[in-house]
């Protein structure tokens, strides 16, 4: 049994995910809890609570504890921490007791905010709970040199969020957050096929779009997708079939939003440090860069190299793992 461990936890919108030192990433879970609203009891975290949403009877209900990268539901989330510990201490073959926890919290957090953070991971079990900037943790995870004085750009697009920061010298220079993200694009999907189709569809089958034939702002090869859903008008289950450039126009919105914050925190940036960006450009991470052509689309835009994490998903998690031992060089900056 091992009493200190340190893990870093990355409580996204979407997907939690557990960094253990000498493993890695050891779970990785969608932020979804199933509560019986009778009981109060919750019967699934994870992998199973996703796969009941819009599928269970009335008294169960899949609910997402965390809103644009922070708690909405303390309990729920309190409770999901626990089984999320119980998990992990499975998958690495030992007990977590009293673990020392770093977990990230959105730059645009308000203090309110990052204290239920800290509450909620305390009331999991944790011995010391320690914060550490998102962006910050994406460019740990990413393999940029955030304690060296000079420019890193992040573009960190979640499910609740897009975090746009440079970091120079192991703190956020300028930064800009919005409330826009993977989840804000299922929505565009959602409200497109509804608006055009009288379909009704599920989170789920416009997540699965939007990986399918989502596309970026740039011209492609039109791709079409069959989808199912409810017919608004007679009620009856119905087949539709989407192509790639409308599923484009629906999350034009969206896309032009993330530009816009990406340009706003560029223009805040020291002079200094903006030949830094020219040469060593921005980096994507977070599930949302995923997005088919995204990366050629803002290159266009921005006029700057526009890289890709190695991890996108898990360059937060992997970050926070990780900066246990940057964590002291960053704290003396600060």
């Amino acid at each position: 049994m091992l009493s200190n461990s340190e893990i870093g936890i990355d409580l996204g919108t979407a997907n939690i995910l557990v960094y253990s030192k000498n493993k890695g990433i050891i779970l990785n879970e969608p932020s979804v809890v199933a509560i019986d609203t009778e009981t109060k009891n919750v019967l699934a975290v994870g992998v199973e609570a996703k796969s009941m949403i819009g599928k269970t009877p009335g008294k169960i209900v899949a609910v997402r504890p965390l809103k644009d990268g922070v708690i909405a539901d303390f309990d729920v989330t309190t409770e999901m921490l626990k089984q999320v510990m119980k998990k992990a201490s499975k998958k690495l073959g030992f007990s977590i007791r009293k673990p020392n926890v770093v977990v990230c919290t959105p730059s645009g957090a308000t203090s309110v905010e990052r204290r239920a953070i800290q509450d909620a991971v305390r009331g999991s079990g944790a011995k010391t709970v320690t914060l550490i900037e998102e962006p910050v943790a994406a460019a740990i995870g990413a393999d940029l040199p955030v304690d060296e004085p000079v420019a890193n750009v992040i573009v960190d697009i979640g499910g609740g969020t897009t975090e746009v920061a440079i970091i120079s010298y192991g703190g956020v220079v300028s930064c800009n957050t919005i409330r826009i993200g993977g989840d804000q694009m299922d929505e565009d999907i959602i409200q497109h096929v509804r608006k055009r189709y009288n379909l009704l569809i599920g989170e789920r089958t416009a997540e699965n779009i939007k990986i399918e034939v989502g596309h970026a702002l740039i011209d492609h090869e039109e791709r079409t997708m069959e989808i199912r859903g409810r017919d608004l008008v007679t009620g009856l289950p119905k087949t539709i079939s989407l192509t790639s450039y409308e599923i484009q126009s629906a999350l034009k919105e969206s896309l032009l939003h993330i530009l816009e914050t990406i340009r706003a925190t560029l223009e805040n940036c020291p002079p200094e440090l903006s030949g830094d960006i020219v040469d060593r450009g921005v980096i994507l991470t977070g599930g949302g860069s995923l997005l088919n052509g995204l990366q050629d689309w803002l290159s266009h835009e921005i006029v700057v190299p526009v890289h890709l994490a190695p991890n996108p998903l898990e360059s937060v998690a992997i970050g926070t793992g990780r900066s246990l031992t940057v964590i002291h060089k960053l704290q003396k900056v600060r």
